[in-house]
């Protein structure tokens, strides 16, 4: 009896079943608009896609032209990998360049054009100022001496014919008044100057020629370049100019952390006291470690300090901040003192250096000037403040 219940049971469920899979099939015109209507939807997927990918590398152009305007970075003048200016590329360029200048002057020693007593006498007119050196006696000078002389003298070249030099066409004039309007535009606003210095460089010369670097050693060194015969300073068949031109345009043309701030070179003077601040000996002083005072006996390269608006809100003055100690031998390394010591020392600079060795952080309200630079090239002077390692420019 149970068995006969079940039987129409079974036949209910076959009944509702059938609806069921005659819902499944459909006709092959559905099929076919499904299908087309699938394939539109596709395509439109797929063109969307590509205009989003061509809005996104419209973006990224607009992007780059944008950090382009703002001081960002270029990468045909910046590091070599396109980075922004570190202290890491500051020294790997800088110490290929001391290389550079080490090999050319140890090759004009050894092979000199005129006698060591006549090629010193002629450095120290060109790099000693307020001094007739010929009507000094000058003791009889060693090959070391020299050799430092020649290093200090291309030294003061780079920094005060290069580095601190905007070098932008081949004609001394246009840089020199490139480089008054790029401290104006810095004095007002640090931002639009680095935007400035950036594009400028863009456009700058690729190479220093040789005709430039004649006229920026005829400038500097003209007794120097006399007695080399007019010789373009150079070693392995590089051009020491032509390799701190690649060196200053690093530092000028590149990205900065801040897009605020520019590079300045300082070379201390001959017979200057040693700061540690400013200055890494590169050979040992013994009369510092004895405690008695030693001077500079040579530079034998500039060293590098960065220039920042003050930190304070509403500040007028700017910061140097120094990045790079001069590389610097002593008197006593080179073989006792100079005769130029007591003639390089100065009374009134000596306490300017006393008041601008303040503690850090305590600002100081004398006007102090902005790396020598020779002859026209002078800027007009910009104030300091004391933050940090700061550079103090009294013997400067």
């Amino acid at each position: 009896m149970a068995y006969q219940q079940s039987v129409p049971y079974v036949q209910q469920q076959q009944h509702q079943a059938l609806p069921m899979q005659a819902q499944d099939v459909v006709s092959g015109d559905q099929y076919r608009y499904a299908l087309t209507n699938f394939r539109i939807a596709h395509e439109k997927v797929e063109q969307q896609r590509q205009q989003l990918e061509e809005q996104e590398r419209q973006v990224a152009q607009l992007r780059g032209r944008i950090s382009l305007l703002e001081g960002g970075v270029n990468p045909s003048i910046g590091g070599h990998n396109g980075n922004t200016v570190d202290d890491f590329s500051i020294k790997n360029s800088a110490s290929q360049l001391d290389k550079l200048i080490n090999r050319w002057a140890a090759d004009v020693i050894r092979a000199p054009p005129v006698p060591l007593q006549e090629l010193c006498a002629a450095i120290l007119n060109d790099v000693v100022s307020g001094i007739d050196v010929s009507k000094i006696d000058i003791p009889e000078a060693s090959s070391i001496q020299v050799q430092s002389y020649l290093r200090h003298a291309m030294a003061e070249t780079i920094s005060e014919g290069i580095i601190n030099c905007l070098i932008v066409t081949n004609s001394t004039e246009a840089n020199i008044q490139l480089t008054r309007i790029h401290e104006h535009i810095f004095a007002r606003d640090p931002t639009v100057a680095s935007v400035w210095r950036r594009q400028t460089f863009s456009a700058a010369v690729e190479t220093c020629t040789p005709d430039m670097s004649l006229a920026i050693l005829d400038e500097q060194v003209p007794e120097l370049m006399r007695v080399l015969n007019g010789k373009i300073p150079a070693s392995g068949g590089v051009s020491i100019l032509e390799s701190a031109y690649a060196f200053s345009r690093m530092l000028h043309g590149s990205g900065s952390p801040t897009n605020d701030a520019f590079y300045r070179a300082f070379v201390p003077e001959l017979g200057s006291v040693l700061y540690p601040r400013q200055i890494e000996l590169v050979k040992r002083c013994l009369k510092s470690e004895r405690g008695e005072t030693d001077r500079v006996g040579a530079t034998i390269f500039p060293g590098l300090v960065k220039v920042t608006r003050g930190g304070m809100p509403g500040a007028q003055e700017n910061v140097q901040t120094v990045v790079r100690r001069a590389q610097v031998i002593c008197e006593c390394a080179m073989g006792g003192s100079s005769v130029f010591s007591v003639s390089a020392y100065d009374p009134q600079q000596q306490m300017l250096m006393q008041q601008a060795a303040l503690p850090s952080h305590m600002p100081s309200n004398i006007p102090q000037s902005m790396p020598h630079m020779s002859h026209s090239m002078t800027p007009s002077p910009m104030p300091i403040m004391t933050n940090g390692p700061q550079y103090q420019p009294g013997y400067f």
